[in-house]
This record gives structure tokens, sequence and C-alpha cells, in this order.
């Protein structure tokens, strides 16, 4: 029993020193040691110490003659991955938000290269909205003239719509509908004008200080 318990302390020992020089040297590697890794942009890095931006994924260390000596990480809980990830992906929504607002800026200024071009086509499409407006108003004055004949007519009938024949009757509902249709539109195309000023307005703004920038003057 005794050359057992020997035997087995011969064969540990030798392992828990082992073991304990590797972590050593994990922790403290020999000075000229060199820490490389690929970051989350695709950047080779490569640092004298545990590199940061790297902390979320594996880091080699290598020996002066370039030789890998030890890997080590990710050093980062679940937790801190996942807030690591989090923030990435913000980053990355937030580089793709600025690159679209360059792109819309640089197409803003190629549309509109001095305020007359922005002008022109506010008024262009103003003058639809208007259009299709008059139309609408054309044709309220149209239904609202009807009616005064159908009120005419019923003077015969003392005003009284159960003593009007069927056809006067069904004409003064539709004319009622009608008008109450046309007002809903005029209605519509005024907030849709209201819109279009507003858009051109938000645009305005936004021209303006490209126009500053690019030191071209509105013309």
């Amino acid at each position: 029993m005794k050359r057992r318990g020997c035997i087995a302390r011969i064969l540990v020992l030798p392992m828990l020193a082992a073991a304990s020089s590797s972590l050593w040297a994990q922790e403290a590697p020999p000075a000229g040691s060199v820490y490389t890794c690929v970051d989350a942009k695709g950047r080779k890095l490569t640092a004298d110490r545990p590199i940061t931006d790297c902390l979320d994924r594996e880091q080699k260390i290598l020996n002066p003659s370039g030789t890998v000596r030890a890997k080590i990480g990710p050093s980062l809980t679940a937790h801190e991955q996942a807030e690591l990830e989090s923030q990435h992906k913000r980053e990355a929504l937030e580089r793709s938000r600025s690159a679209d607002e360059r792109r819309r800026d640089r197409a803003l200024l190629m549309r509109y290269p001095a305020r007359a071009a922005h002008d022109q086509e506010r008024a262009q499409a103003l003058a639809q909205v208007v259009s299709v407006a008059s139309e609408a108003v054309l044709r309220l004055e149209a239904l609202i003239k009807q009616r005064r004949t159908l009120d005419s007519e019923m003077e015969f009938y003392n005003r009284d719509l159960d003593k009007a024949p069927a056809y006067m009757r069904r004409q003064i509902e539709e004319n009622v509908q009608n008008q109450a249709v046309q007002r809903r539109f005029i209605a519509d195309q005024d907030a849709e004008a209201r819109r279009v000023n507003e858009r051109f307005d938000d645009e305005l703004k936004r021209l303006q200080r490209l126009w500053a920038a690019a030191g071209a003057a509105p013309r």
C-alpha cells in the first residue's frame, strides 16, 4: 500500500507542477511575446499585451520568431459577451445610418444644386395638389347648385320629404352624400398641401446646411 501511495505521489506532483507552469505562462508570457488577433471589424491587431478589442475572441501569443506560443480567450463572461455583441450591432446600425445620410445628402445636392431648383419643384408639387382640389371644388359647387334646384322643387311639397316622390327623395339623399364626399376630399387635399410644404421646408433646412458646407451660395 505504501508503495502504491508513493507511486501516485510521484505521478501527480509533476502533473500539478506542469499545470501550474502552464497557467503561469499564460498569465505572464516571456518578454518579447506578441499578442495578435482579428477584431470584429476584420482588422488584424498586434500588441505586447492582451488586446482589449479582442476580448470576445481568441488571441494568439507569438514568440519573437513569429511562431505561436499559446492561445488565450475569449475572456468574457456570457453576459459580457452578449453586451459586447449588442454594442457591435448598435455600432453597425449607426455606421449604416450615417452612410445612408451621406448618400441622401449627396442625392439632395445633385437634385437641388441651388435654391431656385428646390423652389421650382415645390411650386410644381403644390400646383398638382391645387389642380386636383380645384376640380373637387367645381364638383361641390355643382352639387350645391343642384341642391338649390331640388329645394325649390320641394316648395311644392311644403319641404316635406314624406310627400315628395321617391325619385326626388333619392336625389336629395345622393346630393347630401356626394357633397360630404367632396368636402372630405377637399379637406384631404388641404392636408396634402400642408404635408408637401412641411417636406420641402425640412429639405430646405438640410439643404441650407449642405450648401453652406459646400461653399455654394443658394440662388
